[in-house]
């Protein structure tokens, strides 16, 4: 697959911890598109101190889901945006099967069709350790992990050089465990909409990550050709 922007609108779903920010980063590369994280959009609204952000940073701590409404506006504004005219990547979104619905109504007041939606499966004692492994560069937001992706040099950021990191305050197991119940009770039904529709393609994604980049892009290699 060539990097020269496909074209492809897609939705990256499956359970908190299963690799979906990490994939979209890398499949943003392959195929030139945007990677439209709604978690980190709804962290930097968090981060502002208006009455809106308190409100997101309440439950984004509580490891509990941000109202439809306030998601859908920001995401109407950003795919209007003219680096989403060649396609676009959602991660994490949508999160309920009324926000699927509702996307399906978005993109097609604007002509825009979804192309597939990848679920990548993963068993959740491997997503918590995932989770609970993970940090990021303070500078620039790369991701790094205790066991699975460490910076070539300690304590270094391989991106920018920086030399601080943080974790999410929401990664704690009481947290993890509440987001894992929240998927199955309300995102897991998106699985099934997106299957009626003929978008659903199913990766395993417990190999490395570039062994699961991989599956993904052979799996949209076929989709672009159809």
């Amino acid at each position: 697959m060539n990097a020269n922007g496909l074209g492809l609108h897609i939705v990256l779903t499956g359970a908190p911890g299963c690799g979906k920010g990490t994939q979209a980063r890398l499949l943003r590369e392959r195929i030139a598109v945007p990677h439209l994280s709604t978690g980190e959009m709804l962290r930097e609204q968090a981060q502002t101190g208006s009455a809106l952000g308190r409100e997101i940073k309440a439950l984004i701590d509580g490891g509990n889901l941000v109202s439809d409404e306030i998601i859908i506006k920001m995401l109407e504004k950003r795919i209007e945006k003219d680096d989403c005219k060649n396609g676009f990547i959602l991660d994490g979104f949508p999160r309920t099967l009324p926000q699927a619905k509702v996307l399906d109504e978005v993109l097609t007041r604007r002509g825009i069709t979804l192309d597939a939606a990848i679920e990548i499966q993963v068993p959740d004692e491997i997503i918590m350790e995932r989770i609970l492994g993970r940090y990021a560069c303070m500078k620039c937001g790369q991701g790094y992990h205790d066991k699975y992706l460490k910076p070539k040099v300690y304590g270094v950021c391989d991106n920018c050089g920086g030399t601080e990191f943080y974790r999410r305050i929401d990664d704690n197991r009481t947290t993890v465990q509440n987001r894992l119940v929240n998927y199955r009770a309300l995102t897991y039904p998106t699985i099934p909409y997106f299957e009626s529709k003929g978008l659903l393609i199913c990766v395993d994604g417990t190999g490395a990550i570039e062994a699961v980049a991989k599956k993904i892009e052979n799996l949209l290699a076929v989709v672009h050709e159809k």
